[in-house]
C-alpha cells in the first residue's frame, strides 16, 4: 500500500507537507513511502509493523532525529546507505527485520558502525565502547542495495493488495471473530487466543448487532494488552478520532 498525501496530513494534523513534524503509521500495511522524499521538515517517523523494504525515500528528511522501523520487510543492511546523510538521527528502531540476521552483535555493529551518530538503537542506549568495537566488527556500507530482480513481479502483487484493502467496508472491519483475531495476532507475532477465553459468536443470539459487538469488544480488549507504548498510542489517536467524529455527529443530530 501506498502512502498518500492525503493520508500524511491526516495523520499528522497538518496542512501542508513541510509542515509536518511528527509522522505516526504504524501497523497500516505500508510498502510504498515514497511520500517521504515531500518531507523535509519531519522529525519522528514511526512506521513499525508494515511492509517497507526500500528506505531510499527517508535520504530526504534531513531533520530526522527518531526513526522507529522494526518489523518491516527490509532484508538488507545495505539499506543504511539511505540514513547515512541525515545529520540529525539519534534514534533508530530496526529489529525484527530480515536484514537482523542471526547474528545479533554483526548486526548491531554494523548498524552503528555507519550511524555513529546514534544515541539508542533498538530501544537500547549506545555506549562509547560500542561505537568503538564497531569499528572493528562492523561491516562498512558504501554502496545502496542491489537492485531487486523481483521488483517488478511484486509490484503487481502490491497494486492488487492495495485495492483489496481500499475495498473493504466499515461493516468488515467490525466484523472480528474469534478466526480473525487470531489472524491479527498471528501477524503481530502473537500466541492465538484459546476459544475458551474469547466471547464467541453464539447462533442463539436474538440480538445480532450486540454479539458482534461484544466480540470486537473483546478483540481489542486482548491486542492491547500485547501492545507496547508505541502502538498504545496508535490506539489513542484513532479512538480519539472515532470519539471527535460521534460527538459531532450528536451535534449535529440535536
Amino acid at each position: 500500500m501506498r502512502l498518500s498525501r492525503a493520508a500524511v496530513l491526516a495523520r499528522a494534523k497538518a496542512v501542508a507537507l513541510d509542515g509536518v513534524r511528527r509522522l505516526n503509521c504504524w501497523g497500516s500495511r505500508l510498502t510504498d513511502i515514497s511520500i517521504c522524499r515531500d518531507l523535509p521538515n519531519v522529525e519522528v517517523i514511526t512506521f513499525s509493523l508494515n511492509g517497507i523494504s526500500d528506505l531510499e525515500p527517508l535520504n530526504q528528511c534531513q531533520n530526522l532525529s527518531e526513526l522507529y522501523l522494526r518489523k518491516n520487510n527490509i532484508a538488507s543492511l545495505n539499506e543504511l546507505f539511505y540514513l547515512k546523510n541525515l545529520p540529525r538521527l539519534r534514534v533508530l528502531w530496526l529489529s525484527e527485520n530480515p536484514c537482523c540476521g542471526s547474528d545479533p552483535h554483526r548486526y548491531r555493529m554494523t548498524v552503528l558502525r555507519n550511524l555513529p551518530s546514534l544515541q539508542k538503537l533498538d530501544n537500547q542506549a549506545v555506549t562509547e565502547e560500542e561505537l568503538s568495537q564497531a569499528m572493528v566488527d562492523g561491516e562498512e556500507i558504501t554502496a545502496p542495495p542491489a537492485k531487486r530482480s523481483m521488483e517488478n513481479g511484486c509490484s503487481a502483487s502490491t497494486e492488487s493488495s492495495a485495492a483489496e484493502s481500499t475495498m473493504e467496508t466499515e461493516s468488515e472491519l467490525l466484523s472480528f471473530g474469534l478466526e480473525e483475531t487470531n489472524k491479527i495476532r498471528e501477524q503481530l507475532g502473537m500466541k492465538p487466543v484459546p476459544r475458551d477465553k474469547f466471547s464467541s459468536f453464539s447462533p442463539q443470539e436474538t440480538d445480532c448487532s450486540q454479539n458482534t459487538r461484544n466480540n470486537v469488544l473483546s478483540a481489542i480488549l486482548l491486542l492491547t494488552k500485547e501492545l507496547d507504548a508505541e502502538g498504545l498510542e496508535v490506539v489513542q489517536e484513532t479512538v480519539g478520532r472515532r470519539l471527535q467524529a460521534f460527538r459531532k455527529r450528536e451535534l449535529q443530530e440535536e
